[in-house]
């Protein structure tokens, strides 16, 4: 056959950036975001973010450069998410509820040309930039604000937001990138294991993982997209991007609050919400709460979703799709693609099935669990561990200067090694039972923390509960409760009833030797149980609890104290 070759015509850059130009000319005149008593259209929306995008050029920020934004779900967090890579910069959303050394570290590692900063962290910023060592090149500061009269502060900010959008072009010819492959995004790891990490994404990786997500969640056109999940986080998995392609209308919100989420619902007419498995939570232990009127699709992902709490969530008019996916792969890429046959089953066991991962998604090439010493497949029983793998252009650039972490995680083999530890069940579903810093190995026996969490779940007294290892002289390691109760709870569980409890549900080896009341446990701002928080908290306790023990060690109550909780805006 004659051998052809790509030209200008077929070969343009892969971008989701023209998803907002075609937003502006199919749905111009409809809403696109949403927030308190203020509506922009997709007309205005294109124009906000060329004139933004062309103020940033002016600002002598170019191709390659990173821009950073610390805010809330607020227009403009959403309006950067275009304007800033139309610019040719590269966008690098920080967590808001990160410390002010840790935003000190972040905007030097990334060497940030212009940061975005919305009001209320103003204070956050300026005292991390003073952290800067001597002689160490600052960024410009924007100061964005919901007063577009306030000016800026001090000699500190540059501008302000509304400034740029006023003074921006709203012809300018946004950059388009030279290379598909060219750098769009980088996102730190939220760090629920270990310190976090640069991940580096194209504009390629970008339209894949949103189209993808698009087809997977079975998106219509024009949906009403409430933002419960932090914009910062994977870029709100790649949302911001997908609504616009289908003509959506976004509902900001600063805060999450399970009750206004109720009365935004109802008056927006919301019809797909994201959000970790403790936003189910929270929805579902709003008191007196009545079902909603019309199903809204929620979809969860983070950490495995404990079956009670899916049940409880669809309880209520709540329609739950359950994926999988990785700062590292920008969004979902694995998803409970569900059955019409399980429809028919009982509801715990459509729960039970509706926790698992599932299958790869259509943008996703492979996904597999092998044995992390071999790389060979695990058998597909459902009860052999290995490493969870994937495969696929969604998969990042790799982290931004630390080549020895990249080559860590994607091998020669092909595979993208995601550290966590999972089971293929014979259906070719996936499960994931726990990251490998969280597997607990008791007695030389493995055991998953997630399936403890999942028993604990089912105590009708329970608000939260996670587990880990707690150091033992004579099983090496043992499980670790650490718990939250229901406020309205009376009279509350001890220690020792909770015990009982895991003990009628579970195999001996895999009962909490001790359980920790907590009011609220540690959490990243997207709503992850802080795990390595935990495990050192159960290390220290046990290094200052020394007894003799033979056989089973006794129990150790610990002091019921409170440990501040990140939001999740």
């Amino acid at each position: 056959m004659e051998e052809l070759k790509p030209t200008l015509a077929n070969s343009s850059p892969l971008t989701p950036l023209g998803f907002l130009d075609r937003a502006a000319t199919v749905y111009g005149d409809c809403p696109s975001v949403i927030y308190e008593d203020t509506t922009y259209t997709w007309s205005q929306t294109h124009r906000r973010c060329l004139c933004v995008a062309s103020s940033i050029s002016s600002l002598g920020i170019s191709r390659g450069h990173v821009v950073s934004v610390l805010a809330a779900n607020i227009p403009a967090m959403y309006e950067l998410h275009f304007a800033v890579p139309m610019s040719g910069a590269v966008l690098n959303t920080i967590n808001t509820r990160l410390d002010t050394r840790t935003v000190s570290i972040l905007l030097r590692h990334s060497e940030s040309k212009l940061v975005f900063v919305d009001h209320p962290l103003r204070s956050l910023v300026l005292e991390a930039i003073s952290l800067f060592p001597p002689n160490t090149p600052t960024p410009l500061l924007v100061l964005i604000s919901d007063d577009a009269a306030i000016p800026a502060p001090d000699i500190s900010f540059c501008s302000t937001y509304e400034e740029m959008v006023e003074r921006g072009d709203p012809e300018f010819k946004w950059v388009l990138p030279e290379n598909e492959w060219d750098p769009m995004t980088l996102n730190y790891t939220s760090g629920t294991t270990s310190s976090p990490k640069g991940v580096l994404h194209c504009h390629r990786g970008i339209f894949i993982i949103t189209v993808n997500s698009l087809i997977d969640w079975a998106v219509p056109r024009q949906p009403v997209y409430l933002w419960t999940l932090p914009m910062f986080h994977a870029n709100g998995w790649s949302y911001p991007y997908g609504i616009a392609a289908v003509g959506g209308t976004n509902v900001c919100i600063r805060k999450f609050d399970a009750q206004v989420i109720y009365g935004l619902i109802k008056r927006h007419g919301v019809t797909h919400m994201c959000g970790a498995p403790v936003v189910l939570n929270m929805l579902t232990n709003v008191p007196n709460n009545e079902p909603l009127k019309n199903p809204v699709q929620i979809l969860t992902a983070g950490a495995p979703p404990p079956a009670p709490v899916l049940s409880r969530t669809e309880s209520l008019g709540f329609v739950v799709s359950h994926g999988y996916g990785l700062t590292e792969t920008a969004g979902l890429v694995v998803s409970c693609a569900w059955k019409p046959g399980w429809n028919q089953l009982p509801a715990t066991e459509r729960a039970r099935l509706k926790s698992r991962q599932g299958v790869r998604t259509v943008g996703l090439s492979r996904v597999d669990v092998v044995d992390p010493d071999t790389g060979k497949p695990v058998k597909r029983d459902g009860t052999s561990q290995g490493e969870v793998v994937l495969r696929g252009g969604c998969v990042m650039l790799g982290y931004l200067k630390d080549p020895k972490g990249t080559t860590n995680c994607m091998k020669d083999d092909g595979w993208f090694y995601t550290g966590d530890v999972g089971v293929m069940h014979p259906d070719g579903y996936l499960e994931i039972k726990d990251r490998s810093k969280d597997v607990i190995i008791s007695g030389g026996e493995n055991l998953s923390s997630v399936e403890v969490e999942s028993v604990l779940y089912t105590n009708a007294a329970v608000k939260e509960a996670a587990v880990v290892a707690r150091p033992d002289e004579f099983w090496g390691e043992t499980p670790c409760a650490f718990v939250s109760l229901k406020d309205d709870v009376a009279p509350r569980p001890t220690e020792k009833e909770i015990i009982e409890y895991c003990r009628r549900k579970l195999p001996r080896y895999m009962v909490p030797k001790t359980v920790v009341f907590k009011d609220e446990l540690p959490k990243t701002s997207t709503g992850k149980i802080q795990k390595f928080v935990l495990r050192e908290m159960a290390k220290a306790q046990r290094q200052n609890y020394t007894v003799g023990c033979i056989g089973r060690c006794p129990t150790q109550i610990f002091s019921r104290t409170s440990i501040p909780v990140g939001v999740l805006m």
